[in-house]
């Protein structure tokens, strides 16, 4: 779902090119500005977190490389404190880009989902939809996402570990034959050579 809301928001963001402005579009009642103010209003958590997954999203990746190489290339004994800078080194980039993207979300948000939503729904679509969004029961159910996602996680890694963790070390013997034992250190071998 959240791979989806990446995609519509670079969709969105393409239709804000320059040959989209220069469309003529006809004008929109006050009213229904009004509705889809309210609406992105509604939605700024949404998209404040998907500007939180933009800029997170490089980093787990990244991090996943990292720690791979921490293993390889640093000493143990020096591995806690290497990892402690590279936490602090995260958290300065996280907390720099975080506030660049998420406030061009919100800012580009008006003129792209803004717009989409006025040409595509109607003003007494868009009453209906603030209806459902400001719903106490649409609230209550959004407040329980959490707890449903932790029940069905914790019942499904339950159920499922025992059949998918032999599959798991499978894969890894697999690419661990595939990738071959680790390179010997340059000279290693000539130094068991000599005469």
């Amino acid at each position: 779902m959240l791979k989806n809301a990446v995609l519509v928001l670079l969709h969105l963001w393409a239709l804000a090119s320059p040959f989209a402005a220069n469309a003529q579009a006809p004008a929109v009642p006050a009213a229904k500005k009004e509705l889809v103010a309210k609406l992105l209003q509604l939605q700024q958590p949404g998209i404040e977190g998907l500007a939180r997954t933009l800029v997170e999203q490089p980093v787990h990746q990244m991090m996943q490389q990292v720690g791979l190489m921490v293993q390889q290339r640093v000493p143990a004994d020096k591995r806690e404190a290497m990892g402690q800078a590279i936490q602090g080194d995260v958290k300065k980039y996280l907390d720099e880009a975080f506030p660049i993207v998420r406030d061009s979300a919100v800012k580009l948000a008006p003129s792209t989902i803004g717009a989409l939503l006025e040409e595509k729904f109607s003003e007494d679509e868009l009453k209906q939809l603030v209806a459902i969004l400001e719903s106490p029961v649409q609230k209550k159910f959004q407040q329980l996402g959490g707890d449903m996602q932790r029940s069905l996680t914790e019942k499904l890694v339950a159920e499922s570990r025992a059949a998918v963790q032999p599959k798991l070390a499978a894969l890894e013997k697999a690419v661990a034959g595939r990738i071959g034992p680790p390179a010997k250190p340059a000279g290693a071998g000539s130094a068991a050579k000599k005469p």
